[in-house]
């Protein structure tokens, strides 16, 4: 059994994050997808089927043609982890900027 991918392996890859980008307000066919990529169509099939493994983008089969849309709110699992470093990065700022006040 092979384990499911996940948010972040999808999210690595610069190309898979440009093509949620293009996903975020619309619906599109896989090769309506294609058409904004400089590559093979099969590597752009490849592209989707992962961020479809990982939640990020469903796709609905409607006659022969396969419609593609984002799932945003997988990235809930991203916002929650980069929010515990946010919260950490502030409390260090902020300690930051009171060290400097007190060194004027």
């Amino acid at each position: 059994m092979t384990a499911r991918r996940d948010v972040f392996q999808a999210i690595a890859d610069p190309t898979r994050r440009a093509m949620i980008g293009l996903l975020a307000n619309r619906t599109l066919t896989i090769n309506d997808v294609a058409e904004n990529f400089v590559m093979s169509q099969p590597a752009v099939s490849k592209h989707m089927h992962i961020l479809m493994e990982c939640g990020l983008v469903v796709m609905v089969k409607k006659g022969r043609e396969k419609h593609c849309r984002a799932n945003l709110s997988a990235l809930e699992e991203v916002a929650r982890w980069a929010e515990q470093y946010r919260a950490f990065w502030n409390d260090r700022l902020d300690i930051l900027g009171d060290l400097l006040k007190n060194d004027e």
